[in-house]
């Protein structure tokens, strides 16, 4: 067999690619075995390493790409700053925590937990993200086609799912029952987060059951951390007037 053959038998993408290329550099700078069979593993690892990323950022369906660093943190207040400091070590995906963002639109909720679903896709997590209503669309098109089990069992499996928008469409009954008991079989698997622009006392709102509702904040604020995004201005208002000076 050829190199070519065997790398791609053995799914070597880089040698298999770039093989000719790497002895003849290898024969023009006299490069010894060792070194010539390390730069081309760590190539190998370093391609593999980064098609893993992307697989993941694509299978997240992140909706925009928002990142921690373009997150202005100096917005809010020094308590919140110290949340944030916490939750970005990923150490609560490890322990199976939820995060619940609390604000009012234009408070940085989808862009902060977009930031963190991207920062624990780069190291190495799966990730779901989907807002709220059309979470329960998908549901409710699996249940019509009986493939309800097995979209919960996938939805089981992610380290961390982001819900965005939770409260801004109210649902019916059959929409309440079919997110509860998705959640509810997802508890203790893995993490959640949550964006939310009510508090809890006006979630009774979205569900319209009060004992269901107890039910759901009971599960979902077990082990949660729990933040409250308050900002003078929200971000949209302060870019608008960004935009408009711009135009002066």
């Amino acid at each position: 067999m050829q190199i070519k053959e065997i790398a791609t038998e053995l799914k070597l993408p880089y040698i298999k690619n770039n093989y000719q290329n790497l002895i003849n550099q290898a024969n023009q700078t006299s490069m010894a075995y060792d070194e010539f069979l390390l730069g081309i593993l760590e190539n190998e690892y370093e391609l593999r390493k980064s098609n893993s990323v992307a697989r993941r950022l694509r299978n997240a369906r992140f909706p925009m790409k928002k990142y921690l660093e373009d997150f202005d943190q100096s917005k809010y207040i020094v308590e919140i700053r110290n949340k944030f400091k916490d939750i970005e070590t990923l150490q609560f995906i490890d322990n199976k925590e939820n995060i619940i963002l609390i604000g009012s639109s234009g408070a940085g909720k989808t862009h902060y937990s977009i930031g963190l679903g991207i920062k624990a896709c780069l190291n190495g997590k799966s990730v779901l993200f989907k807002s709220v209503p059309n979470l329960i669309i998908e549901l409710k098109e699996a249940m019509s086609m009986s493939q309800l089990t097995s979209y919960k069992r996938k939805f089981a499996t992610y380290d961390l799912v982001v819900l965005d928008e939770l409260g801004y469409v109210s649902f019916d009954k059959a929409g309440c029952e079919i997110l509860f008991n998705l959640l509810s079989e997802r508890n203790d698997k893995g993490s959640i987060i949550i964006t939310t622009n009510l508090n809890f006392d006006r979630w009774e709102e979205i569900f319209k059951d009060a004992m269901l509702t107890g039910a759901m904040v009971d599960r979902l604020a077990h082990k949660a951390h729990i933040i409250e995004l308050a900002r003078e201005n929200s971000h949209r208002f302060e870019e608008t007037i960004e935009w408009l000076k711009a135009k002066q």
